[in-house]
Parts: structure tokens; C-alpha cells; sequence
């Protein structure tokens, strides 16, 4: 049964180090599957905003250079407990120095190289953000829905 009367916008940070890697989270709440950093977007804040929160919430890092890399729509994902209907919106940027403090939705996490990540087990709208990312210039995906930022 939906919940929900309308969509979830939520944001997504693909969060890259100084090597190039990219950090994924693991816990109970995502099946124990790899996911990016993300949530809901709060009434009044911006979707910068959003990611911002959200990541010094989930991973107790602070992010800048922020750039808007993808958008994907997920009608009643299997990864979720409850039916809902969620507009992903998705950012890349870069980590600033400091330790990851997890909070309770996670157990675990792993910097790795965007390529390798593909061999581990991840979150289906995960996997597809990462796939995208890596074809660049030559994903149809990008060339209908995300927007590049210079």
C-alpha cells in the first residue's frame, strides 16, 4: 500500500576523495548493499543544502565543490521496506579533510575507485548512477537528463 500522496525528493552525493575514490556506505536499512550518502530534502532548504546535511549526517564529512550529475525516478524500489515513489536527485564533490563518523543507518564503509565499485554488491540505483558516471561523455543517459556544470 502507498504511503505516500506524492514523490520523495531526495539527494545523493557521489562523494570523491584526493584519490580519485568514491565512498559507499553499507547497512541494514539498504540490505546490506553499497549506497551513496544521501536523503530527503527539508522544506525551506535548498538541495545543496540537502546533500550538505545529509552527508555531515551519515558520514560526518564536510563537501564542496558541489556539481548536479543526474537525476533517476525510482517507482516503489525493491531496496526500500515501504512502497514509495522517490525523485533521486544526484551530486558529485569532493570530500574535505577529516575522519567518517557513521551514524545508525550504517555499519560500515569503503573508499574505492569508481570502476572497482562495479564488482561489489550495490544498491541498484546506485550501480546505475556509477555506470553512468564512468561512461561520461558517451552515456545516452547524460545526454537526455543530466546536466553538466562548469
Amino acid at each position: 500500500m502507498i504511503n505516500h500522496r506524492y514523490p520523495e525528493p531526495t539527494v545523493g552525493a557521489l562523494i570523491f576523495n584526493h584519490a580519485g575514490q568514491i565512498l559507499l556506505i553499507r547497512g541494514e536499512k539498504f540490505m546490506n548493499r553499497y549506497v551513496i550518502p544521501g536523503g530527503h530534502i527539508e522544506i525551506g532548504e535548498t538541495m545543496e543544502e540537502a546533500l550538505q546535511r545529509e552527508v555531515r549526517e551519515e558520514t560526518g564529512l564536510e563537501v564542496g565543490d558541489i556539481k548536479l550529475i543526474g537525476l533517476q525516478e525510482a517507482l516503489f524500489p525493491e531496496h526500500h521496506r515501504q512502497s514509495r515513489h522517490f525523485i533521486y536527485i544526484d551530486f558529485s564533490c569532493r570530500a574535505k579533510p577529516g575522519p567518517i563518523v557513521l551514524n545508525e543507518e550504517s555499519d560500515e564503509y569503503i573508499w574505492v575507485l569508481p570502476e572497482k565499485s562495479l564488482t561489489l554488491p550495490l544498491e541498484t540505483y546506485t550501480e546505475g548512477l556509477i555506470r553512468e558516471y564512468l561512461e561520461g561523455e558517451k552515456s545516452t543517459f547524460q545526454r537526455k537528463i543530466l546536466y553538466k556544470i562548469e
